[in-house]
């Protein structure tokens, strides 16, 4: 069983950075996808990033293309999310997880971590 834990979120003003990481227990994630996704209140879960066992193959939602940079390291068993030029729409919940390959689709997710609060300001 792999247990993901979300860390880095806060409070931010427009146009600033924050650097999420999402660290596992219980198994490597070397032969993992990780993804990235997020929940606003009163919203579905949206896709947000995700990159493939290679760290070559990455893919990213439309709104977030150009701002942010999903990346992972192996031999720490943890991915990142560096997230740039935010702006008070990206505010949510954001989650990340791992499958056995690269998908917009989460259910093709098979592990979550319980998420960390992002809010950006105006």
């Amino acid at each position: 069983q792999v247990q993901l834990v979300e860390s880095g979120g806060g409070l931010v003003q427009a146009g600033g950075s924050l650097r999420l990481s999402c660290t596992a227990s219980g198994r490597p994630l070397s032969s993992h996808a990780m993804g990235w996704f997020r929940q606003a209140p009163g919203k579905e879960r949206e896709f947000v990033a995700t990159i493939q066992w290679s760290d070559i193959d990455t893919d990213y939602a439309d709104s977030v293309k150009g701002r942010f940079t999903i990346s992972r390291n192996n031999a720490e068993n943890t991915a990142y999310l560096q997230m740039n030029s935010l702006k008070p729409e990206d505010t949510a919940v954001y989650y990340c997880a791992a499958g056995v390959r690269r998908a917009r689709d989460d259910r093709l997710y098979a592990y979550w971590g319980r998420g960390t609060q992002v809010t950006v300001s105006s």
